[in-house]
């Protein structure tokens, strides 16, 4: 084979750019490439290694053989080693050979661009590139609507690798059968979004996609990097956005990975104090290096950009922004202030999502953050970190710790659940029960849940009936949706089976017409994020565990009231205070047969009464149902025009008797 030809895919000012930190398409640049030079076919290869001695491509096409296709180094200081080798092709496997300057090691590299990895255990990188011919044009002209902070966003949360799989062997779906099967269940549930857990390339099952080593690269795992398009493109078809958890916060030691990569401290922290995770023996990137800022958020732009990606989760927001984020006394340094804050982790942040906002302003950049630091959902110029949402941790733990009581201790904890909305409107809140409420010894969701088994999924039910009504966006994990009994195990299916069972199916149709109350219904979604969207009716009937609210939309006659009795005991002719004279009728009510509910307390048309009650001067009298929630809507009055419009009807209808 032909020996490495000098060329470049990089001017100068791409590399001023990447030096600076502010180069965001790398990815057109790194990597393998396929292209032709001088009339001949090949692969264009950089890789950045500026304590490297010497860099090879070593791969199928040379039998691994170091130093026969030896890139070359730029003369800029850029770190930069690049070269074309004739002859090489889609499909080729492929690795970085570096001799480190620094102690003469050799290692052997994966390449952090490649668009393609082995299957685990295997780590080699692919050359790679598809033509695959997008067919969401309609989806991404308009998703602005869809992923808009005043639009319902209700997610989905999956695994892809145990979401369902071939019972027979036990195998993973592919990208194209969860092309059909997944994006079928999902648009049938009515959520708005499904959020990935990590697609990009990792090699540790267990790990569950949170140790990428592959950062362009969706898993092999699945199929084909166009496969994993074809799934995207088919949910968006179904108008399903597509939220990716990316983990910029640390990346794994292996061998083949970021890790020393070229016989230096690359792209982690030179300092174990900020460049080593100690809880999940991992690497932190060092966010004060241009490179690696640039590195970071040209892979976010590349998911967009070369996946349609409609936003991120991004994970672990809190261990990025804490000097001290599980550390000791001792084990950490203080900033330039003398504060606990990382400033390089905070600058890339905001970097990062003015970069993704600039580009994409149609998608959401959502925080995984566990703290009270403030301001993580306001605008970089208001001098916030400029993310779209952030995950609701606190209403999470509250909640579940409420709802984990037996109902009777209930009344003295009411405080738990009506404390979010002191708080609610400082962030644009997502609110989650993820994968992490359900492994490791905590039992899943209907397992915390208290009493006999109807009391159980009553609870469960209300659970979700609140989220749903609540202020903010909505996030549920796989199986949360049907009360999956037993905890999350990444190595096996979801228990399908229990839908044969009607309490579970109950919760199903239950989490499926909830999808489609807050869809439909504005005011659950128009002021999500804001003060005016909400208004308590009453949080202090703490003695009969009932709390009330009405939930705001653009328009008054949009208004919903929602009621809850979070004990078993129903409460009939319970009084209600509302807000102004009318008819108002039921929409929603979580204890309906069809959600394995007693069907027994529904609410007739209410007409409301000149009584005062909860200082309003109207009131009417409603049934909530044993651990239940009703939601009420006011009628709208019949228009005028529609009156004369049906007895001009009558006249006509008369005169043709008459004839």
């Amino acid at each position: 084979m032909a020996e490495v030809i000098a060329y470049s895919r990089f001017t100068d000012f791409d590399v001023d750019l990447f030096k600076s930190g502010k180069h965001y398409r790398l990815y057109e640049k790194f990597g393998s490439h396929i292209t032709t030079v001088d009339g001949v076919e090949g692969v264009y290869f950089a890789v950045w290694a500026p304590s490297a001695k010497m860099v090879s491509v070593i791969g199928d096409f040379n039998y691994w053989t170091e130093g026969e296709h030896k890139l070359n180094v730029r003369w800029d200081s850029s770190g930069i080693w690049e070269g074309f080798i004739p002859g090489v092709g889609k499909g080729n496997k492929y690795k970085y050979k570096i001799l480190s300057s620094n102690n003469d090691i050799r290692t052997e590299k994966a390449d952090p661009y490649a668009r393609r990895a082995e299957h685990n255990p295997q780590t080699a990188s692919i050359v790679w590139n598809d033509n695959y011919k997008w067919k969401d044009n309609k989806w991404m002209t308009k998703r602005k609507h869809h992923n808009a902070l005043d639009a319902p966003i209700s997610v989905y949360e999956v695994h892809l690798g145990s979401w369902k799989r071939h019972v027979e062997e036990n195998r993973f779906l592919s990208y194209v059968e969860l092309a059909d099967q997944l994006v079928k269940y999902v648009k049938e549930m009515n959520f708005t979004h499904v959020e990935f857990m990590p697609v990009m390339e990792y090699p540790y099952d267990p790990s569950w996609g949170y140790q990428v080593t592959g950062y362009f690269a969706p898993t092999s795992r699945f199929g084909y990097p166009e496969e994993f398009k074809l799934l995207v493109d088919k949910c968006h078809q179904n108008d399903i956005g597509i939220i990716l958890d990316w983990v910029p916060s640390h990346f794994p030691e292996d061998a083949h990975g970021l890790g020393f990569f070229d016989g230096s401290a690359l792209y982690e922290h030179p300092d174990k104090r900020k460049g080593y995770h100690q809880d999940w023996k991992s690497l932190i990137f060092n966010y004060g290096r241009n490179e690696v800022k640039s590195f970071l958020i040209s892979n976010a732009l590349f998911w967009l950009d070369q996946y349609h990606a409609d936003g991120f989760r991004v994970d672990a927001v809190a261990s990025m922004l804490f000097l001290d984020y599980s550390r000791e006394d001792g084990e950490w340094e203080p900033n330039m202030f003398g504060g606990r804050e990382n400033l390089e982790a905070m600058s890339f942040l905001r970097e990062m999502n003015e970069a993704v906002y600039a580009s994409y302003p149609d998608v959401q950049t959502i925080a995984e953050e566990s703290t009270a630091f403030p301001m993580v959902s306001k605008p970089v110029f208001m001098g916030g970190l400029g993310f779209g949402m952030k995950w609701m941790m606190g209403w999470m733990h509250d909640t579940l710790d409420y709802f984990s009581r037996e109902t009777v201790y209930r009344q003295f904890h009411q405080n738990d659940l009506t404390f979010s909305m002191t708080y609610v409107f400082t962030e644009n809140f997502m609110l989650p029960l993820s994968h992490d409420e359900v492994v490791y010894g905590k039992n899943s969701i209907l397992g915390k849940m208290p009493g006999d088994e109807w009391q159980r999924f009553a609870n469960l039910r209300l659970l979700y009936s609140y989220m749903f009504t609540h202020p903010g966006t909505n996030l549920l994990f796989q199986g949360a949706e049907f009360g999956q009994s037993s905890e999350w195990d990444f190595q096996t299916s979801l228990d399908w089976h229990l839908l044969q069972y009607e309490p579970h199916q109950g919760i199903k149709e239950l989490v499926k017409d909830l999808n489609l109350l807050y869809k439909s219904q504005p005011a659950l979604y128009e002021k999500q994020f804001e003060a005016e969207g909400f208004e308590w009716i009453d949080y202090g009937d703490s003695k009969n565990s009932v709390f009330t609210y009405i939930r705001k939309g653009n328009e008054v006659e949009d208004d919903v009231i929602v009621a809850f009795n979070m004990t078993p005991v129903p409460k009939e002719n319970y009084k209600l205070g509302v807000p102004r004279k009318g008819k108002l009728k039921e929409v929603f009510n979580s204890d309906l047969k069809k959600y394995f509910g007693t069907g027994s307390y529904k609410n007739k048309l209410k007409t409301t009464k000149a009584v005062p009650w909860h200082y309003r001067d109207q009131s009417i009298d409603i049934s909530i149902p044993p651990l239940g929630m009703v939601v009420f809507k006011y009628k709208k009055p019949v228009k005028p025009e529609v009156k004369v419009k049906t007895a001009a009807k009558a006249s006509l209808k008369g005169k043709s008797q008459e004839l």
